[in-house]
């Protein structure tokens, strides 16, 4: 079926179950994969400043004719304008780069901190990465301020429970999501035997059953692809027997269970992913 599922953030807002992702997405790419997705039903637009291609996102956006207060926009507050003074400065250039005049969701990419810079991954001579000492806690709070015509919802992005209860113990909002990779393009579950077989029985892909899974445990999943029809068929998830959800969840058990994506050259991944 469509997905035409939404869920309900501590706001009372509504977010749609399926969103397109546009991570990687090239900006002569994305343009395209973004109208192709709001002609299929897509509701819900998700990107970033560090993707490089909030602008194509926003043009398709405007291009689709699909009035603004029906659809979900996502974008994030990348490392260099962490520090306080420089949160409502990166919120602005994204929304001149989208063409519009408010976020749904404006979430924080990470909980680092790097330099004011013109360079998205600024480096010493060295080589190595120029960290900014403002506490993500800091940064949250600043968010916090720009609620209001222009941020609908705040939340986070790539925390760790560890990081989350550090920020709950400051926060005055709590955060409206916590956005996190849970798969790639090369995921190994892709090629899984139990998602095979559940895939075969429901005339489904593997990712559809993933993402169906996905929604099915409460959570709004936004895939990414540029292939037309990958797009329209993540868009079309299923209704899974609770003997087959269970099934999949089990592979959390069985499964060695690891982030896919670390960036490690920040040196940073006990502070990011140690055990909480």
């Amino acid at each position: 079926m469509a997905s035409g599922r939404t869920f309900k953030l501590n706001t009372g807002a509504s977010i749609p179950a399926v969103g397109l992702g546009t991570w990687q997405s090239k900006p002569n790419e994305v343009y395209n994969a973004v109208l192709t997705a709001i002609k299929a039903g897509y509701r819900h637009i998700d990107t970033a400043y560090v993707y490089g291609n909030e602008k194509e996102v926003g043009q398709a956006i405007k291009d689709s004719k699909v009035p603004r207060e029906e659809l979900f926009v996502t974008t994030k507050l990348w490392n260099t304008f962490h520090r306080p003074d420089l949160v409502a400065k990166g919120l602005e250039k994204s929304l001149a780069n989208l063409g519009l005049e408010y976020l749904d969701l404006y979430l924080m990419h990470w909980p680092v901190s790097f330099v004011e810079s013109e360079e998205l991954i600024p480096k010493d001579e060295k080589g190595d990465v120029r960290f900014d000492p403002t506490d993500f806690t800091e940064t949250y709070a600043e968010m916090e301020k720009l609620l209001g015509p222009k941020v609908r919802a705040i939340g986070v992005s790539n925390f760790s429970v560890r990081n989350l209860t550090k920020l709950l113990k400051t926060a005055n909002v709590v955060p409206a999501a916590n956005q996190s990779l849970l798969g790639s393009t090369d995921s190994p579950l892709l090629k899984d035997n139990t998602v095979a077989e559940i895939s075969k029985k429901y005339n489904a892909t593997p990712a559809q059953i993933l993402l169906s899974w996905g929604v099915q445990r409460g959570t709004s999943v936004i895939p990414k692809s540029v292939t037309d029809s990958r797009i329209i068929e993540n868009f079309h998830d299923v209704k899974l027997e609770q003997a087959d959800f269970d099934k999949l969840n089990s592979l959390v058990a069985v499964s060695d269970s690891k982030r896919l994506i670390i960036p490690t050259s920040w040196k940073k991944e006990e502070f990011l992913f140690g055990k909480d």
